[in-house]
């Protein structure tokens, strides 16, 4: 049975996350990258949009999340945008999740902290 992944890369968003209080307090942007991995590929098969995942609305979903939820652990917000993407889409069986925080408190240089999170449904 053929499947379909559905991604969306680099969304940025700016969110209050973090384990310091400050960064829960101040903010900063954070980059997600979603795939979305449906059952089967009835979308396709019928041409029927509201069997498919509708990019903008995954986008809204994963939006919603970060920029009103506040999560000490990038994990945590991961584990949340794939709860309500299967909230959202039932036709959708697994959810990847990569979040990336650019601004952190290390002693060293580095691009970024990157979590991805991989749940099923």
């Amino acid at each position: 049975m053929a499947k379909a992944k559905i991604r969306i890369h680099n969304m940025l968003f700016y969110g209050f996350h973090g384990i310091y209080e400050y960064e829960r307090e101040q903010g900063q942007k954070f980059f997600v990258d979603i795939e979305c991995v449906t059952r089967d590929n009835k979308a396709a098969e019928t041409d029927d949009p509201s069997l498919g995942v509708d990019g903008a609305i995954a986008y809204g979903v994963v939006r919603d999340v970060v920029e009103n939820e506040r999560c000490m652990l990038l994990q945590t917000l991961a584990t949340h945008v794939n709860e309500k993407l299967f909230n959202r889409f039932p036709q959708v069986s697994e959810v990847t999740t990569t979040i990336r925080k650019y601004s952190v408190a290390v002693q060293g240089s580095l691009d970024c902290v990157e979590v991805e999170v991989t749940s099923n449904n």
